[in-house]
């Protein structure tokens, strides 16, 4: 969950990454499918991510009754850097990942695609897809015609607070500087969302900012971290620490805090005065993928409109399918006018992204972002 990648709601250029990774040819590392043998599907996820078993109708019984295929489903995705380390070395390789479905951010999506570890779709199997994703999603520049990716959800990155434990706030400036909220702060682990936030507040352009203005933003956050102002930069287990008031406010996921608020209406969700980072996780085939028409099936599945409605009323992130507001009537009419899961323009029209960097830059920034975060 998280990476920036969208503008006023169509998706920004992301960079090429160059060979940080060795670089393959998909069609070399293709494995022999035998879907149609082996009626199995391997998935990995983020956590609290999909509608749970014991929910009825839930929408991964519905896909093992609709095709017969048995879903061995991990959420062992909890930072795009980590799982690339985890997967590395084999896609590398070009040797399996024991893997038919990963779930990763628009940025890590586009690294791997360039980097040749991703199969490409086949478009037949995957109609749905091309009938249903919703126009802002379409046509992002590392894989304009959706030969290699399918957005799984969509979410916004913001700030969230406990209102019990603290006042208003109203901008990501606060978590750095607030003393009121010392030591009670988390940020994101991922680097563009929030050092997309720490540019915005020392006033550059995360879509466009020079090495000094970088050097500014990151000294700004370095300068918060050595005060004790941050907590902990994390993924999203910061849901945890928010519920239980062992901090009082972070920056956030929409949808994590959706789900909060279900059970504590003090959790609030706003949209700060930097704005609003609009992102998506993919469903992505890796090289050596056994499986991969069970996958395609996946795909298919989760983009009718009926079945991605019932998802979205769980995860409570963005839906990426047309079609499923309408359908939303029938599963939870109380979530149909909800901004956070059907978002209307004025709200996209906040949303920015983070500048493309090339190889030279990325190496720096990650390691600017890894001696501050102690990553």
């Amino acid at each position: 969950m998280g990476g920036l990648a969208v503008v006023g709601g169509s998706l920004a250029v992301l960079p090429l990454f160059g060979k940080d990774g060795a670089q393959q040819d998909p069609a070399a590392c293709r494995a022999t499918d035998r879907s149609a043998e082996d009626r199995l599907l391997v998935v990995s996820n983020w956590p609290g991510y999909i509608d749970p078993r014991r929910d009825a109708g839930n929408t991964r019984d519905l896909f093992e009754e609709r095709t017969g295929v048995a879903v061995r489903y991990t959420d062992d995705v909890n930072d795009n850097a980590e799982f690339y380390a985890k997967v590395s070395n084999q896609l590398g390789s070009c040797e399996p990942v024991e893997r038919d479905m990963v779930m990763l951010t628009d940025w890590m999506a586009a690294r791997m695609i360039n980097l040749g570890w991703i199969q490409p779709l086949a478009r037949k199997n995957v109609r749905n897809l091309h009938a249903n994703l919703i126009e802002p999603l379409r046509g992002v520049a590392w894989d304009p015609d959706l030969q290699f990716h399918a957005p799984w959800q969509t979410g916004l990155t913001g700030v969230a607070y406990n209102a019990a434990k603290t006042g208003e706030i109203g901008s990501f400036s606060e978590l750095l500087d607030d003393p009121e909220l010392k030591g009670r702060v988390t940020l994101l682990s991922e680097m563009r969302d929030t050092m997309a936030f720490a540019l915005k507040a020392t006033g550059a352009d995360p879509e466009d900012f020079t090495q000094d203005q970088w050097d500014d933003a990151i000294d700004r956050l370095r300068k918060a971290v050595s005060d004790g102002q941050v907590r902990a930069f994390t993924g999203n287990e910061y849901i945890q620490d928010l519920a239980a008031g062992n901090i009082v406010a972070c920056e956030a996921w929409s949808g994590d805090v959706i789900q909060l608020q279900f059970e504590n209406p003090d959790i609030k969700f706003v949209a700060p005065e930097e704005g609003l980072a609009l992102w998506s996780d993919n469903m992505l085939v890796p090289n050596g993928a056994e499986h991969q028409a069970n996958a395609e099936a996946w795909i298919d599945h989760y983009y009718d409109p009926a079945v991605a409605a019932r998802l979205a009323a769980w995860v409570n992130y963005i839906c990426p399918v047309e079609g499923a507001r309408e359908e939303m009537e029938k599963i939870d009419p109380s979530l149909v006018d909800n901004a956070l899961i059907f978002p209307d323009a004025e709200m996209l029209a906040q949303t920015f992204a983070f500048m493309p960097l090339d190889d030279r830059q990325a190496t720096a920034y990650e390691r600017d972002w890894s001696d501050v975060t102690g990553g």
